[in-house]
């Protein structure tokens, strides 16, 4: 064999091996971390948009990896390889809460990731007894506030515990409306709402997806939505910030890879999540757990979570809350 042709056997060796090697590639699994249990909200999301995407991108699995508020499974996708092959969930917590939360924390929530797209955006409410509130004519947030400035001290409200999303929450309205009530921290949302269903506590901060039922059914009184805009869930129900300007403070979640994952990669998976995202059948799924899709660039996207970052830093500090 001369070497003319040997180099040529040679180059076109190479060119086989290395097609064989993207095929491989492409045809390995995307690994999808969820920081939490299955069965809740953002599980049942993930799963939805990784059935959706699995034309465009093939097999995405979910790999629930909860503990440590989600501080865990956001490590796993900080310290991962920055191929595209492994991509989490950031959400509210993991990416603005915890790092002011938490003394230590094992990833840098502004650095380490690559944002890909937000997914959801699901509202809080403020919700009271509606015996408490028929009982102390309260039918607006303006008349909660007129209450709390007449009867100082004399209100209480119940969260998941401090430093949860409806702690945090009501220490802002507090502050934001210039009002005193008492912070009553329970082991988890569970038992906070079941302590406003018997009328232990005045008022919660709860997850709009958890509290509609008992909305629906007149237990709960929903008094006020704490997103931007009127929820198309709860439509009749007015904004916070229709009374307190700027107000917002909702749950959220999206996608985010390693950082150092390359543009090209990220481009491909978020233009498939975003496809995902704005189909019929996900929006009526979505619509089920009162889950608000929300599809955007990475830019958009890293613009949010940096904002969000920079709000919850002064909300935590406020509440002086800490978890370690």
């Amino acid at each position: 064999m001369n070497s003319r042709h040997f180099l040529l056997t040679l180059l076109t060796s190479a060119a086989l091996l290395a097609t064989a090697q993207a095929a491989a590639q492409q045809q390995r699994p995307i690994r999808l971390v969820v920081p939490y249990a299955a069965g809740g909200p953002i599980d049942v999301t993930a799963r939805v948009l990784a059935e959706r995407v699995k034309d465009s991108l093939g097999t995405v699995i979910i790999d629930n990896k909860p503990g440590a508020g989600g501080n865990i499974g956001a490590d796993a996708v900080a310290k991962a390889a920055p191929d595209g092959l492994t991509i989490g969930i950031a959400a509210t917590a993991t990416n603005a809460v915890n790092p002011w939360l938490y003394s230590k924390m094992p990833f840098d929530a502004a650095t380490d990731f690559a944002p890909i797209t937000q997914m959801v955006r699901v509202p809080n409410v403020l919700v009271m007894n509606a015996d408490t509130a028929q009982r102390l004519k309260i039918n607006t947030l303006p008349d909660l506030i007129a209450y709390a400035k007449a009867n100082p001290a004399k209100l209480n409200y119940g969260s998941g515990g401090n430093g949860s999303a409806g702690h945090l929450a009501g220490e802002l309205f507090k502050k934001e409306a210039g009002i005193f009530a008492v912070h009553i921290p329970y082991n988890g949302g569970n038992p906070a709402q079941l302590a406003l269903l018997s009328g232990q506590v005045d008022f919660n901060f709860d997850n709009l997806a958890t509290a509609a039922p008992n909305i629906r059914s007149g237990k709960l009184k929903a008094i006020a939505v704490t997103t931007a805009q009127r929820s198309s869930a709860l439509p009749e129900v007015p904004t916070v910030a229709a009374t307190l300007k700027g107000f917002s403070i909702d749950t959220w979640w999206g996608l985010v890879a390693p950082a150092g994952t390359p543009q090209d990669v990220v481009t491909k998976l978020n233009q498939a999540f975003v496809a995902a995202l704005n189909t019929p059948e996900t929006k009526t799924r979505f619509a089920t757990l009162l889950a608000e899709p929300v599809a955007n660039t990475p830019e958009q996207f890293g613009a949010f979570m940096k904002s969000e970052l920079a709000k919850y830093e002064k909300v935590v500090k406020a509440t002086g809350a800490k978890v370690d």
